[in-house]
């Protein structure tokens, strides 16, 4: 044998017994994923089981230490990265189960966040569409959400420019939503100046096969829906589908929608994995006009408005030049005008996380999200295309840092919107009634930064949480206004607009498990917000020109809070905040026919507390008994803000220190106790009654007109097998059981002056301002059937 060929040989059997090994082990870990997948699956199928409890625990408290994330967890969700808003470690974080709202209606996501402390929910521009505010976060705001950061999946849901919308998909998609509570720039960038929501879709392996539903309702609500998912080690894909239809108890309101929503994860190796995510979201929406509050008294469902001539009392309407460009104006009201909103939203993301070693993960995610809108909504139509871009890469390393256990996250993030939007004037010809342009927007919004967190476990029982982000932002936009005389020729005027912002926002954190009952935790955080491009060109007038001087607005917030958990019969939350505000940007109405205009309040202060029940009160005689509760207190009121009002030949400068902030409900509450049959023929069947308590409110910084409270009761028969002991599933629910008319939705309004005297025009005269009211919907019966395949 020729002596070169025995260290061949031998080679040879190392090379293949370090392939054997290699591949015994790859083969050995997938076996043991397998496993693992399998025990996943059988323990969502216990999870998926009713409770013995009206619902599932709708909320959890924050976690100052939080447990070691479940395998499924590990893979699917957070994977070794840290995670965007699950577990958030150092702020109050809510977490609302789907169990908490899967034998209800969910007609809006106001069905689940509203179970949440801190958050109070108010309808939007249309029967679907939600305004949502966390801490007040969002109560001027007319629609959608601004000053909070939506996430879906973890993938950006706001724009660059700060707006997101909850109309853009359906509660039945959802399996939990978590809601992070106070000032979090440091974590989450522009705009996060109330903290963030999270809305999680099933997961395929809890779903494993099929599910379609049908529910429906009073106003011609229907809702007709299916998923479809599976999951095992390697691999989860969910979809989810929908159209929804309905017309709302108010006069000339409805809306047809279609929603595709899906994600799709896979474990690409050892040290790979990727997430791909959809939505898609279009849908025809009917509007009604905002009332006056004399009339939302006199007819608030706005019966009989069908043409301005022939209007009951109280009808409201809108001015329409008769040409389109100047003139000659007539009333209208909305079935006259036809007034809508036609929106498509597109949103592709994708997400790739690659483990460094074993301790540190690099995780990269690029989304998409195109934003189209048609919105003949008032006298001024709107349209628009508004295409963003979301780019983020960070590192995540978890080990020791002076003896004690670590996670250390530092990452880049850059997002741009390009903006290209025009308004019109309306003409009589209903939706299609578009007259001469009165401004575009053209331009983009561009954000760019970093962000840095530690995360120690100082001892078993105390954690320390600092973190830092700092933002450069640029608005750089134009408008055009064109303005029609009657014996002249059209006047354009250009307003160019380049604002540069930069902003810096620490945060630190305690959470100190004092016994194994308690929790205590203290924050200090901050949060800002930039002027959006719209603020930038409308006048206290409501009519567009120049407003550029605007400033970013930013707060600085303290929480303290508890948790107390005394076994699974009872957990109880408390938080305490105090926010001080710079700069905060406050909108308000100047009418029906006008636009809403923006301005500064140099110094405010936003303050409050939150608490959260969860209590099983009869363990040992009615196991199926079950109370859960939310309230929260809002004091906010501005502490510098003068304020100019101007009348004819009459200007004056009205202190508005010490007054409440408009439109900032002070206090929420949502009661909900019933029972849940926990064993036996009949598991699955409970029902429930809710109740939620709104306080009145003002409409202006004057405070002299109060919008009254609301209380609201619904009522809730369900019947809900757990899988594998019933393929079929039912409820049947009364919303409004008492049929208590309420104001669902109120825009800021501005306050004005008597021209001959000089005075503050009382409430009496305010009363009298449009552009404001919508009414909440009143009783309605709903029912629905879903089975799993």
């Amino acid at each position: 044998m020729s002596r070169y060929m025995l260290p061949a040989a031998v080679m040879a059997v190392c090379c293949a017994s370090a392939a054997s090994a290699q591949t015994a082990a790859t083969d050995r870990r997938a076996e043991l994923l397998r496993q693992r997948a399998a025990i996943d699956a059988e323990l969502a199928t216990l999870d998926a089981a009713p409770s013995p409890s009206p619902s599932s625990t709708p909320t959890r408290p924050p976690q100052s230490v939080p447990p070691p994330p479940a395998a499924s967890d590990e893979i699917f969700v957070t994977s070794k990265a840290l995670s965007l808003t699950t577990r958030v470690s150092g702020q109050t974080v809510t977490t609302v189960d789907a169990a908490a709202f899967r034998n209800t209606p969910a007609t809006t996501i106001a069905d689940i966040v509203r179970l949440s402390p801190g958050v109070a929910v108010t309808q939007g521009n249309g029967p679907r569409d939600v305004s949502v505010s966390v801490r007040g976060s969002n109560a001027r705001n007319s629609f959608g959400a601004r000053n909070l950061q939506v996430f879906e999946d973890d993938f950006p849901v706001t724009q660059p420019d700060g707006l997101a919308r909850f109309d853009l998909t359906d509660p039945h998609a959802y399996g939990a939503v978590d809601v992070v509570r106070g000032p979090s720039s440091a974590r989450y960038g522009n705009y996060a100046l109330g903290g963030a929501i999270n809305f999680r879709t099933r997961a395929g392996r809890d779903i494993h096969g099929v599910e379609a539903g049908f529910d429906a309702g009073g106003d011609g609500f229907a809702n007709l829906y299916a998923t479809i998912g599976d999951g095992n080690a390697v691999h989860d894909v969910a979809v989810f589908g929908s159209y929804v239809r309905g017309n709302g108890a108010t006069g000339h309101t409805g809306y047809a929608t279609g929603t595709l929503n899906a994600l799709a994860r896979f474990e690409l190796g050892a040290k790979d994995r990727v997430a791909v995510k959809l939505i898609y979201n279009e849908g025809e929406f009917r509007l009604s006009t905002r009332l006056s509050y004399n009339q939302y008294l006199a007819n608030p469902y706005q019966q009989g408005c069908k043409t301005a001539a022939s209007a009951a009392p109280g009808c409201g309407t809108i001015s329409v030049l008769v040409n389109g460009v100047n003139g000659a104006r007539i009333a209208q009201t909305a079935d006259e005008g036809d007034l809508a909103r036609n929106d498509r939203r597109t949103i592709i993301g994708t997400r790739y996380e690659h483990d460094l070693g074993p301790d540190a993960t690099w995780r990269t995610q690029a989304t998409f999200d195109a934003r189209v809108v048609n919105q003949p909504t008032g006298a001024t139509p709107f349209r628009g295309t508004l295409n963003s871009y979301n780019l983020t890469s960070d590192i995540t390393h978890r080990g020791s840092l002076g003896g004690m256990a670590a996670t250390s996250f530092v990452g880049l993030f850059y997002n741009y919107l390009d903006n290209q939007s025009y308004s019109f004037n309306k003409t009589p010809g209903g939706r299609n009634g578009i007259g001469a342009p009165t401004q575009t927007v053209f331009g983009d919004v561009r954000n760019f930064g970093i962000r840095a967190r530690e995360e120690l476990q100082l001892s078993p029982r105390l954690q320390l949480i600092a973190g830092i982000g700092a933002e450069r932002s640029i608005l750089k936009v134009r408008q055009t206004a064109y303005a029609y005389p009657l014996t002249a020729a059209p006047q354009l005027t250009l307003i160019p607009a380049e604002r540069h912002f930069t902003n810096v926002a620490p945060e630190a954190a305690l959470f100190w498990q004092a016994v194994d009952a308690v929790r205590l935790r203290a924050r200090i955080g901050t949060g800002y917000g930039i002027p959006q491009a719209g603020n930038l060109f409308v006048t206290a007038a409501g009519v567009p020109g120049n407003n550029t001087s605007l400033k970013a607005q930013r707060n600085t917030g303290v929480d303290l809070g508890a948790e107390v958990a005394l076994g699974s019969h009872l957990k109880a939350e408390v938080t305490g905040y105090y926010e001080w505000f710079a700069n905060e940007l406050v909108s308000q109405s100047a009418g029906v026919n006008l636009l809403a205009y923006t301005s500064n309040v140099p110094r405010s202060v936003h303050r409050g507390v939150e608490l959260g029940l969860s209590w099983r009160p009869l363990p040992g005689v009615l196991p199926g008994a079950k109370l859960d509760a939310s309230y929260s207190y809002n004091d906010q009121y501005y502490t510098d803000f003068r304020e100019r009002l101007t009348a004819g030949s009459v200007s004056t400068v009205l202190d508005r220190s010490g007054k409440a902030i408009p439109g900032v409900i002070p206090r929420f509450l949502n009661v909900r106790g019933g029972y849940d049959q926990p064993a036996g023929p009949l598991r699955g069947l409970g029902g429930f009654v809710e109740l939620t308590y709104r306080d009145r409110f003002f409409a202006d910084n004057g405070n002299l007109l109060a919008l009254p409270s609301a209380t609201v009761v619904n009522l809730n028969l369900h019947y809900d097998p757990p899988r594998g002991a019933g393929r079929l599933s039912f409820y049947a629910s009364v919303q409004n059981l008492f049929d208590v008319t309420t104001i669902g939705s109120a825009a800021v309004i501005a306050n004005s002056l008597n021209a001959a005297t000089g005075a503050e025009n009382p409430a009496a005269i305010l009363a009298n301002t449009t552009g404001s009211i919508y009414a909440g919907p009143p009783r309605t019966v709903y029912a629905g059937v879903k089975a799993r395949f």
